[in-house]
């Protein structure tokens, strides 16, 4: 048989985390998606699946919801973009700094990965200082990363900390010049100690740093003051993404006024950052989110999944090890990594489409039956996989 064209998609697919084997390990499963409405997915052979995984929680209102459908239609047919800044940048800004704790102003870019990297961008400005702290997952560039291709000079001025570890933050106090920033996910793979939290908070007051919240995956699912309102916490700056667009990209920065100024002392600027359809998209979303119940009902829907796989971790300890998350957004911990994969594998058979680990997100669109089927199909998926082990 003669070998095909190369893929002239590297990886097969730009999005590292949509890998067929990222999603399951080698074994059987959909591909490539047609179309997505509410919490389904159609495949390229017409199979609709239950889809947890939401976008990798990008999407937390539903696929298509129509208001965001309709504010993009909108955008797009009065251009989109322009050579001037639009209306819609200045009224979602207000709309921002109305609802995240301590914020002043407002940046907008394109994707959570560059909004962090600005944000820190920011703080060294400011505070005249090279050296970061980070605690969870800020994306793919240089300043976070130690990947190859990375610089050996950019990895020397970050430092990981330990979540939840106010003794790990010490020793990397102790070991490091005083930081221009401490950049932490407030939520990992539990909620943050209040006392771990609160000590974050005030030595980054004592060294002058900027506290900065990661909230790419809390920002509007805990409710539009994030996690900074839930857990009682300012930071200097919010960084929001995935939800706030429901699919479209965008992100924001969202501060105090000494810290964002400093973007104007350097140089942040994307030509796309201020296309109407996303401003409008996100615009749209918090409309929903304020005059509706759908962040409740996502929540309900989350404590409903949530519960549902502790109940299975419980039924099933030599398949899942641990259930981990909140109720929006949730993971399972596996065996090993083909146990992992077979789960994967045998729930999309079934037609859901289940996370082999970080992150579940159930969304406003998965009504009690959808979370019950999802539930009873990966019921199946494990005990299928419990009795080949």
């Amino acid at each position: 048989m003669t070998a095909g064209p190369p893929d002239p998609i590297p990886g097969q697919t730009s999005t590292g985390s949509k890998r067929a084997e990222a999603l399951f390990g080698g074994l059987p499963g959909p591909r490539v998606m047609v179309r997505s409405e509410g919490c389904r997915v159609w495949d390229d052979t017409g199979r609709i699946y239950l889809d947890l995984g939401m976008a990798l929680g990008a999407v937390a209102l539903g696929y298509g919801h129509p208001a965001v459908v309709a504010a993009v239609e909108a955008a797009a047919r009065d251009g989109g973009v322009s050579s001037l800044p639009p209306t819609q940048e200045r009224a979602l800004a207000e709309r921002l700094v109305t609802w995240v704790p301590g914020a002043e102003a407002v940046r907008f870019l394109k994707t959570g990965a560059e909004a962090v990297a600005a944000a820190v961008r920011m703080a060294r400005v400011v505070t005249g200082r090279d050296a970061v702290l980070t605690c969870g997952y800020h994306g793919w560039l240089d300043w976070c990363q130690a990947r190859p291709g990375v610089p050996r000079a950019d990895q020397l001025l970050h430092r990981a900390l330990r979540f939840n570890d106010s003794g790990d933050l010490e020793a990397a106090l102790a070991q490091h010049p005083a930081p221009a920033a401490i950049v932490i996910e407030p939520v990992v793979e539990d909620p943050p100690d209040a006392v771990w939290l609160a000590h974050v908070r005030r030595r980054a007051t004592e060294l002058g740093a900027a506290l900065i919240f990661d909230e790419i995956k809390t920002g509007i699912r805990f409710g539009l003051g994030g996690a900074a309102e839930r857990y009682g916490v300012v930071p200097d700056a919010v960084v929001l993404g995935k939800a706030l667009g429901n699919g479209l990209p965008i992100a924001a920065v969202v501060g105090s006024r000494d810290l964002l100024d400093a973007a104007t002392r350097t140089w942040i600027s994307s030509t796309l950052a201020t296309e109407t359809l996303a401003l409008a998209g996100a615009l749209a979303v918090l409309d929903v989110c304020e005059g509706t119940d759908a962040i409740a009902h996502l929540q309900a829907a989350g404590a409903r999944w949530l519960a549902g796989c502790h109940a299975l971790a419980g039924e099933w300890p030599s398949v899942i090890t641990e259930v981990r998350g909140v109720h929006e957004f949730s993971f399972l911990r596996f065996a090993d990594a083909e146990v992992s994969a077979a789960v994967a594998s045998a729930a999309a058979r079934r037609g859901v489409l289940v996370r082999r680990g970080p992150y579940n997100f159930p969304s406003a669109s998965h009504a009690e039956d959808d979370i019950q089927a999802a539930l009873n199909r990966l019921a199946d998926a494990v005990a299928e996989v419990a009795a080949s082990c």
